[in-house]
C-alpha cells in the first residue's frame, strides 16, 4: 500500500524518493549497483528515441501557427541573441568568482599522465557544420543543432505556402500532439531511470570521489547558485514579473535536471511546465526552449571557466587580460558547442585547460566528479532555457499572465 502511495505522488517527488532510495542502494550495493545500471540506460534512450521527432514536429508546427515567416525569423534572432548573452554572462560569473576566492590555491593535486585528442577550435567548420549535407543522415546520427536548422527552414518554408498545403501543415501539427503523449508515457518511468543511473553511480565511484576535488565542487555549486539569482533578476528587469512564481513552478524540471544530468532528458517536462503552468504560449515553447537545450549551456559555461580557473590556481599559472579574455571565449564556445548530455561539457574542457597552459590530462582527473558537477550544472541549463524562453514570450506579448500568476497550477 505504502508502494502505491508513492506511485500517486507528483512525478518530481517521485524522483526525489528514488534518488534518494538510490544513494542508500549504492552504497550497500557498492561494485554491484552496476547491475542497475539498465534501467537508467532504458530511461536515457527511450528519451533520446523521441528526441528527433520531438525537435522536427514541435519547431515545424510552431513556425506554421505564426502569422507570418516574419514572427519566425523575430524569434529566431530574439532566441539565439538572448541566448548569447546570458553565456557570455555565466563565463562571466565564473571567471569573477573565481578570480576573487581562488579556490584551487593549496590544492595538492597530481597531473595526470596519458595523451587526450583535444578539439580544435574551427570557426569556419563550426558554421559549416550547422547545415547538414543529408536531413536524414542528421536525423539518424542525432546532430540536434543541423535537425533544428532543418527543421526552422522547413517550417518557415511551409509557412509560406500553407494555404497550398494544408494537409502537410496538419502532418506535423498531429505528429506534434502524438509526440507529446509518447514522451509523457515515458517521463512515467523516469523515478526507475533515475534510481538505476544514481545506484551505479554511488555504488561504482563512491563518496570518496569528492574528497580531492571538494573545493571546485563547492565553487561550482556556489557558482550556479549566483547564476540562479541572476535568472531572477533577468525575469524582473526583462519580463517585468515576480520571478518566485517561475522557480516556484520549475521544481519539477529541475529535479529531473538534477537527476539525469541531461537537458534533453528534462525537455520534455520543461515543454509541459512552460505552457500549462507557466502560460508561455505553444509557438515559444516548441521554438524556442529545443533551441536552447543544443545551444544554451550556462552550466556548462561556469563548469569550464570555474574548474579551468580551479586548475590555473593549483598550479600557479600567472594569469593576464589576454589569456583570461581567450579563455572567455574558449568557455563561450564550447558551452555553446556542447551537446546537451551527460558528460558532453568534458569534451570541451581540455581545449580551455590548454589556453592556460595546463596539462589536458587533467580532464581525467575532473572525470572522477563529473557527475556531480553534470548535475549542478545542469539544473543551470535547464532553467536559463526556461528563462529565455519566458522573456522572449513576454517581449512578444503572447504570455498569459494569469497562468502565470495562478498558484494553484
Amino acid at each position: 500500500m505504502k508502494l502505491l502511495k508513492i506511485w500517486k505522488l507528483p512525478l518530481w517527488q517521485q524522483v526525489i524518493i528514488s534518488g534518494i532510495l538510490a544513494v542508500f542502494a549504492g552504497m550497500w550495493l557498492g561494485q554491484e549497483a552496476g547491475k542497475v545500471k539498465f534501467l537508467g540506460t532504458i530511461f536515457i534512450n527511450l528519451i533520446r528515441m523521441v528526441i528527433v521527432p520531438l525537435i522536427v514536429f514541435s519547431i515545424v508546427a510552431a513556425i506554421i501557427t505564426m502569422e507570418s515567416s516574419s514572427k519566425a525569423t523575430r524569434l529566431s534572432l530574439k532566441s539565439v541573441v538572448s541566448f548569447l548573452i546570458t553565456a557570455v554572462g555565466a563565463v562571466g560569473v565564473g571567471i569573477i568568482l573565481s578570480l576573487i576566492f581562488k579556490p584551487g590555491v593549496g590544492a595538492e593535486l597530481p597531473v595526470m599522465q596519458g595523451k587526450h585528442e583535444v578539439p580544435k577550435l574551427d570557426i569556419e567548420q563550426f558554421l559549416v557544420g550547422l547545415i547538414p549535407d543529408n536531413a536524414i543522415g542528421a536525423m539518424a546520427e542525432g546532430h540536434v543543432i543541423q535537425v533544428i536548422v532543418f527543421s526552422v527552414i522547413l517550417g518557415i518554408a511551409l509557412l509560406s505556402v500553407k494555404d497550398k498545403t494544408p494537409t502537410l501543415a496538419n502532418v506535423f501539427s498531429e505528429g506534434a500532439t502524438v509526440t507529446f503523449k509518447m514522451i509523457e508515457m515515458i517521463v512515467k518511468i523516469a523515478p526507475l531511470g533515475v534510481f538505476g543511473y544514481i545506484a551505479w553511480s554511488v555504488g561504482t565511484q563512491g563518496a570518496d570521489v569528492l574528497l580531492s576535488l571538494g573545493k571546485l565542487v563547492i565553487m561550482v555549486i556556489f557558482t550556479c547558485l549566483v547564476q540562479l539569482i541572476l535568472y531572477a533578476i533577468y525575469i524582473m528587469i526583462f519580463a517585468r514579473i515576480n520571478p518566485l512564481m517561475f522557480f516556484k513552478k520549475m521544481v519539477e524540471p529541475m529535479v529531473m535536471a538534477l537527476s539525469t544530468s541531461s537537458s534533453k532528458a528534462a525537455l520534455t517536462t520543461t515543454m509541459r511546465v512552460m505552457s500549462t503552468k507557466l502560460g508561455v504560449s505553444q509557438a515559444a515553447t516548441n521554438f524556442v526552449l529545443p533551441i536552447g537545450t543544443s545551444i544554451n549551456m550556462n552550466g556548462g559555461a561556469i563548469y569550464l571557466s570555474t574548474a579551468s580557473l580551479f586548475f590555473a590556481h593549483s598550479y600557479g599559472v600567472e594569469l593576464n587580460p589576454y589569456n583570461i579574455g581567450l579563455l572567455a571565449f574558449t568557455c563561450t564556445i564550447g558551452s555553446i558547442g556542447a551537446a546537451g548530455i551527460p558528460s558532453g561539457i568534458l569534451l570541451f574542457l581540455g581545449l580551455s585547460l590548454e589556453t592556460l597552459g595546463l596539462p589536458v590530462e587533467l580532464v581525467a582527473l575532473v572525470a572522477g566528479i563529473d557527475r556531480v558537477l553534470d548535475m549542478v550544472t545542469t539544473v543551470v541549463n535547464v532553467t536559463g532555457d526556461a528563462c529565455i524562453t519566458l522573456i522572449v514570450d513576454k517581449s512578444e506579448n503572447t504570455l498569459h499572465l494569469n497562468t502565470y500568476n495562478n498558484p494553484h497550477l
